[in-house]
């Protein structure tokens, strides 16, 4: 996975940009107001600081738009030319109104790093630590901060100190993030997979994943682009074909799956189970929960927790008992690639696309799952621009397991990959089941429940035998046209990659699953930013100066300005550690569990500062106490509600709208920052301190409340996946209201 690391180290270098935007202007506009004057113009002054927060704030309203429609890499290569030339607007200035287009010009950087890294990030990383990748934003934009303020710090010491070199110095970082996003950075796989470029997103994956078999992933990306089909949770026994009679029992009996795999010419066998999985009980029990108890516990949240209930240890459908699972879905390798589906490849109007029609005998293992099902239809299936079923095969192609959780339909966090082929006649001549995608997930560990091998044709129920019992979402294809099913009276008619992304924006948005992450991924924004960093940040001078920390510093020949700055370097180098602990614990823990553990300490560090306002005690006791309350706050706000909100953003939402709704978010953290950056100084006058930190306590128990009710857990399930659950929750939590 290195190569997925260093792709978002280099990404996560925009946020070291604007941690280090945020200190430079802090330390910078003490000798701005002197040499311009400012002091007697106070608006003059707030606007210099405020105009990269207007910037940021004007460019994400088209950011996650422009990005769906261009691509994340170009937007991250104009976030880098933005702040080199911004940057050298700075050092140039010879007045106010220069240095304010130059603010404007940085702001506009920070805003497209602000929203473009995080889905860059989650795009590109693999599950199983998505979630540490995408805490690396909160680390850099911290250590930048810090190294800022160091430089800040050590230029305040000269003589005659030069804001101008302060601020204008970011172009040579700016120069390093722009050679890493044009020469390092590659295109999103998903993004590419969107606009139908499948073989530049099957090379991409190859690098990240440093694996040549990426099929399964690549199969997941295309199923990625559909929202809102109609998904079920189903469970299934799988095993091996041999503990079945033979081929001809498996056609008739409608409860029977057959699947292929292409390991040591196995093949295997799914059984629908009676009275659902685990995950589809617990989801409806704590559904019916809800309405017995009229509980706010979102159905959602019940769903989501149900996938982390029973996991096996190995995090993978592999075990020493089932040793061919991870590649029970495997093909041969001289089937056609999947990049024939790339849009270069396309054949014109009328030709025939690319076929491996041969010997339709089902014994031969050495063959596509889905065309092997249906190569007796095929023939007489009609061909059209659009393509067939055989079509869609060729996004899913592989040669082989690679190792654990490498099998070639393994999608990450131990989930697979698969469809099936159930359409039959009953005795009416009507057609039943269909062309269907499923996302397997097993349950507990292989064998678990050997009992239900007898229900099997041919189980002897000795328990001897190889099985799993597997979850499933089982949903329509995203490739899967209803259209086209008028052309095709046999078989599904399947539509390029590309095709499907196009659709309404504005129909997606109304998707209810859609809607359901836009309320989880808005309410924490403005939570976060109402629960208190920013009044904490501009009373930590304050507090440390309590401390006797001014007073030492006095003592050692440092001006208050330079110690000012000094104490705010030390309060960012503060944060680090705690970060570093964030990004292990964020896949091991998961996002709301930090969330509900961390929050309870801001509430009472919160609650410690307005009683240490409100009561007199000893000025030495009130130092500690404030100075004890403040480092845990950052400590404890970087590891829960600092990287958390935005690592959720980037994972809920669908591939086709996913830039345009972290924009939403995105703008709407923006907008409540300059709230509570403004607002900030007029309750200090109006309600004093206390008032201030005990109305940040509030807001951070509602938060509390919140996660609780409205949050999921997501760490190592897939993006796809994730998407697919919040579509099922919200038809869920429609039924509860409903009933």
């Amino acid at each position: 996975m290195s190569g997925a690391v260093l792709v978002a180290i280099a990404a996560a270098v925009g946020n070291l940009l604007q941690g280090w935007d945020n200190a430079t202007i802090a330390g910078a506009v003490l000798y701005i107001k002197k040499e311009f004057n400012l002091e007697s113009n106070p608006s003059v002054e707030g606007l210099i600081v405020a105009m990269s927060l207007i910037g940021a704030t004007l460019i994400t309203t088209c950011s996650g738009g422009v990005a769906d429609w261009l691509g994340r890499r170009p937007m991250l290569i104009l976030s880098s030319i933005l702040y080199f030339v911004g940057s050298l607007v700075m050092l140039w200035s010879p007045n106010v109104y220069v240095l304010l287009l130059g603010r404007l010009l940085d702001g506009f950087g920070v805003g497209l790093v602000v929203t473009l890294v995080p889905i860059y990030i989650s795009e590109t990383a693999p599950p199983e630590i998505r979630g540490l990748l995408n805490t690396l934003p909160q680390f850099t934009g911290s250590g930048g901060m810090f190294l800022s303020y160091c430089m800040v710090f050590g230029m305040s010491l000269m003589p005659s100190p030069s804001w101008r070199l302060m601020l204008g110095v970011l172009f040579i970082p700016s120069l390093v993030f722009f050679f890493l996003t044009v020469f390092f950075l590659p295109e999103s796989p998903r993004w590419l997979v969107s606009k139908g470029r499948m073989l530049e997103a099957k090379r991409v994956l190859q690098r990240l994943r440093g694996r040549e078999d990426v099929s399964g992933e690549m199969a997941l990306l295309v199923e990625g682009l559909g929202i809102g089909g109609e998904t079920t949770i189903e469970e299934y026994i799988i095993g091996p074909a041999d503990e079945v009679t033979d081929d001809h029992d498996i056609a008739v009996d409608k409860d029977q799956i057959k699947l292929y795999g292409a390991e040591e010419g196995l093949s295997w066998v799914a059984r629908p189970v009676k009275g659902g999985s685990t995950m589809s009980v617990l989801s409806r029990h704590g559904s019916t929960m809800s309405k017995r108890q009229g509980s706010l516990i979102d159905p959602l949240v019940t769903l989501f927790g149900s996938v982390h209930e029973k996991m096996p240890d190995t995090g993978s459908m592999r075990s020493a008992l089932f040793p061919h699972f991870g590649s029970m879905f495997s093909v041969g390798g001289n089937q056609p690639r999947n990049e024939d589906w790339d849009e270069e490849n396309l054949v014109g109007e009328g030709d025939d696309y690319p076929s491996d029609h041969g010997d339709d005998s089902d014994d031969d293992l050495h063959s596509p799952l889905i065309s092997r099902q249906t190569t007796s239809m095929e023939k007489d299936m009609p061909h059209t621009a659009h393509g067939t079923l055989s079509n869609f095969r060729h996004g899913s192609q592989v040669q082989g397991a690679q190792g654990e959780g490498a099998g070639s339909m393994g999608i990450g966090g131990g989930w697979q990959v698969a469809w099936k082929w159930t359409e039959r006649e009953d005795e009416s001549g009507q057609k039943e089941g269909g062309f269907k995608r499923i996302y397997l997930h097993q349950e507990g560990f292989p064998g678990s429940r050997r009992g239900s091998i007898v229900s099997l044709p041919g189980g002897d129920g000795t328990g001897e035998a190889e099985f799993v019992q597997a979850s499933a979402l089982v949903s329509q294809p995203a490739l899967y046209s209803k259209d086209l099913l008028k052309e095709h009276s046999i078989g599904p008619a399947m539509m390029h990659p590309s095709e499907t992304a196009k659709g309404s924006i504005w129909h997606d948005l109304h998707d209810p699953g859609v809607k359901r992450a836009l309320v989880v991924g808005v309410g924490l924004q403005i939570l976060q930013q109402f629960s208190g960093i920013n009044g904490v940040l501009y009373y930590t001078p304050q507090i440390l100066e309590q401390a006797g920390v001014g007073i030492l510093l006095s003592n050692m020949g440092i001006s208050s300005s330079s110690a000012s700055l000094l104490i705010s370097a030390l309060t960012t180098f503060v944060m680090l550690p705690a970060i570093a602990v964030a990004m292990r614990l964020m896949d091991l823990s998961g996002r709301r569990t930090l969330l509900l553990t961390t929050i309870p300490i801001l509430i009472a560090s919160l609650l410690v500062l307005v009683i240490s306002n409100l009561v007199h005690m000893n000025s030495i006791v009130h130092a500690v106490l404030s100075t004890v309350s403040v480092v845990l706050y950052f400590c404890f706000f970087v590891m829960g509600f600092g990287p958390a909100p935005n690592i959720l953003c980037s994972e809920i939402f669908p591939t086709r709208v996913r830039g345009i709704c972290i924009a939403i978010c995105a703008l709407t953290f923006w907008i409540c920052d300059i709230i509570v950056t403004y607002s900030l100084p007029v309750l200090l006058k109006s309600i004093g301190l206390a008032g201030v930190f005990g109305m940040y306590t509030i807001v951070c128990c509602i938060s509390w409340v919140f996660v609780f009710i409205k949050v999921p857990e997501t760490k190592g399930m897939p993006l796809e996946v994730i998407t697919e659950f919040f579509s099922v929750g919200a038809r869920q939590a429609e039924a509860a209201k409903n009933e």
